[in-house]
């Protein structure tokens, strides 16, 4: 049985004025960490507040550890962990003083289930006398997180938890969840950071409320059809508006320091277009597609089956 599933659900706000989630279907295997991957406004979060039974949806059906998150609410909130993007845990109170205030709500204590985040909270034990306001955001993010777990939640939801964090800690706290993976828990993860997308099993790409696609990292690495490359010249600007206005071109888009294309034509051509239009110091390699690769390419496909209902 999967850990999580989720049939067909929708979800509007302002008086179904505005479609937050349309109409998503997925499922998350029992000791699966699973990454909804999209931007802000893509509907994560509002699939999170659902399945934690905050907001209820306005139609289709949803179960967490095989209970109904409208009719078995209170149960669920009883075997999972949820750590919302934006940090809600009492600022006035200590780090032992929160992790002990959320023990207490389960019924249980550090002590019971210090094992689950001993590892997590001996970074955070220097500080377990300091206001939880006054903590770093990395360590912040850890005491949020040995709070979403002193329970021993089967199902852990964590809402963009990286989000405004350092390198060294976001790191760190994906070591973390390879850890917690490991003694079973299922963990429901979402971010806008794409590179993070690799280090879950599977990924579930989602924009405007859509579920684009579901596969894991390498499928979906796999399944982009195209050629692509990475081009760079003397001005990066002159060089997209020629590369998109050249008649082989099905994408390009800024990647850093480069621009991503796919292409009909190879690369010998390319670079004869471009050295006929003036470009010097050209560089054109191969390169293998990323996950934000992939999601320009769905976004962009999006974009045009929306165009031609439209028409």
């Amino acid at each position: 049985m999967d850990a999580i599933t989720v049939n067909n659900v929708t979800k509007t706000y302002n008086k179904k004025t505005v479609l937050a989630v349309d109409n998503i279907s997925f499922s998350v295997g029992k000791g699966e960490i699973f990454g909804l991957i999209g931007p802000d406004g893509a509907g994560k979060s509002t699939i999170f507040r659902m399945l934690t039974t905050l907001l209820l949806p306005d139609s289709g059906t949803a179960t967490v550890g095989g209970l109904d998150i409208v009719k078995d609410f209170k149960a669920i909130r009883g075997i999972v962990g949820y750590m919302p993007g934006r940090f809600s845990l009492y600022q006035d109170l200590t780090v032992e003083e929160n992790l002990t205030f959320f023990a207490t709500v389960f019924n249980t204590s550090i002590e019971e289930n210090y094992d689950l985040i001993k590892d997590i909270y001996v970074q955070i034990e220097p500080f377990k006398d300091r206001r939880a306001g006054k903590l770093s955001g990395g360590m912040k993010q850890k005491l949020a997180l040995c709070c979403a777990l002193i329970h021993k939640p089967e199902v852990l939801f964590l809402d963009e938890p990286t989000t405004g964090v350092d390198v060294v800690s976001r790191k760190e706290f994906w070591d973390m969840l390879k850890r917690l993976k490991a003694q079973g828990i299922t963990i429901l993860v979402s971010t806008s950071y794409m590179d993070e997308a690799t280090l879950c099993d599977r990924i579930g790409l989602i924009l405007n409320g859509k579920m684009l696609s579901i596969a894991s990292p390498e499928d979906t690495i796999n399944a982009y059809p195209e050629k692509l490359y990475a081009v760079k010249a003397n001005s990066i600007y002159h060089l997209l508006l020629d590369l998109r206005a050249y008649e082989g071109t099905i994408n390009c888009y800024t990647f850093g320091e480069y621009l991503h294309i796919s292409i009909t034509s190879n690369e010998a051509e390319v670079r004869k277009y471009l050295e006929d239009k003036g470009h010097e110091n050209i560089e054109i390699k191969a390169i293998t597609p990323t996950v934000e690769d992939c999601f320009i390419r769905l976004l962009k496909h999006q974009d045009e089956r929306n165009s031609n209902k439209d028409k």
